[in-house]
């Protein structure tokens, strides 16, 4: 049974919060490497799934540990969290999980990665979807938008390092052998899918700390626990689409709601550019410009209400949460 999240439950380890308002509470854990990630059920007419909550540090760990136990990658963490250092955040700090996602705006079927907020979406049907932080291309090196398919599934991957890397490395003084065969120094880690445009792989890693950063030479890092669980589920010939968007809009409920994943060197458009017509100039939605312009300005990663409905009952603004 879903919770009133919307959210199957599938384990203790990963974004363990029940009720809307869960963003208010705190728990400690013994952080560790997670187990699957859990399913959220959505309606084919909602596109907003999780609760965010926060969670209580410890001297031992960084932010990142604390990211990588409940699926979220470095920069989410960083930009959900400004005012916490991320390699020392202290004793007892509370910092905010950002469980909270609105879909993109793609069809909902088989892999649907968004650049902008360095996520992938696994959809089990148009209501059941996973969801995992990813890293992508660096500059230079862009993650090419498109729609794609899975062509091949490896497991344990050499990895043959084509001419540009090699030379990248002996500009560091580094030299990478013609085949770097499968094992701990294997930068593709255990598992690897191939993608019909074939230079390009979704798969694990040997540092994942790059999970959630755009640090790769274009293909998409997945924690190690999460390429293996993906790995076992998605069967050659599963539709892969590539988006770069980094607003996104959509409801629960009715409640519409706007994600801003804007990068340092981005400005955030306008607040009439952002919202679509058929929510801004619709004769049964209120939106809040106001709020709109608050999510552009934060560009925190996560929802914003920022709009209702017309004769909805009520507005419930999460300023905790923020």
């Amino acid at each position: 049974m879903p919770d009133q999240t919307g959210l199957l439950q599938r384990g203790p380890l990963r974004r363990a919060a029940t009720g809307l308002l869960a963003a208010l509470l705190c728990c400690t854990a013994a952080l560790s490497a997670a187990g699957s990630a859990e399913i959220y059920r959505v309606s084919q007419e909602d596109s907003v799934i999780g609760t965010p909550f926060y969670v209580k540090t410890d001297a031992e760990h960084t932010l990142l540990d604390v990211g990588r136990h409940y699926g979220s990658g470095y920069d989410e963490m960083k930009q959900a969290n400004p005012s916490v250092d991320m390699w020392v955040p202290g004793d007892n700090q509370d910092v905010l999980v950002p469980d909270f996602h609105v879909l993109p705006d793609a069809p909902r079927d088989g892999l649907v990665m968004n650049l902008a907020e360095k996520r992938l979406y696994y959809y089990h049907s148009a209501t059941e979807v996973e969801v995992f932080s990813v890293g992508i291309g660096r500059e230079g090196w862009e993650t090419p938008v498109g729609t794609y398919s899975v062509i091949e599934k490896i497991k344990d991957p050499t990895w043959t390092p084509p001419a540009s890397i090699r030379a990248e490395y002996e500009k560091r003084g580094e030299t990478l052998p013609a085949v770097v065969p499968a094992g701990p120094e294997n930068p593709l880690g255990a598992y690897a899918m191939r993608l019909s445009n074939p230079s390009y792989l979704i798969h694990g890693t040997n540092k994942p700390w790059g999970v959630g950063m755009p640090v790769s030479s274009g293909c998409t890092r997945m924690y190690p626990e999460d390429i293996e669980a993906l790995f076992a589920k998605v069967e050659k010939g599963t539709p892969v689409r590539i988006v770069d968007q980094p607003y996104k809009i959509g409801w629960r409920g009715d409640q519409l709601f706007l994600e801003v994943n804007l990068t340092e060197e981005q400005s955030p458009a306008s607040p009439k550019q952002v919202v679509p017509g058929k929510y801004a100039q619709a004769d049964d939605v209120a939106v809040d410009w106001d709020e709109v312009r608050r999510a552009l300005q934060e560009n925190s990663g996560l929802p914003r209400l920022v709009g209702v409905r017309q004769g909805a009952k009520s507005w419930h603004k999460l300023e905790s949460v923020f």
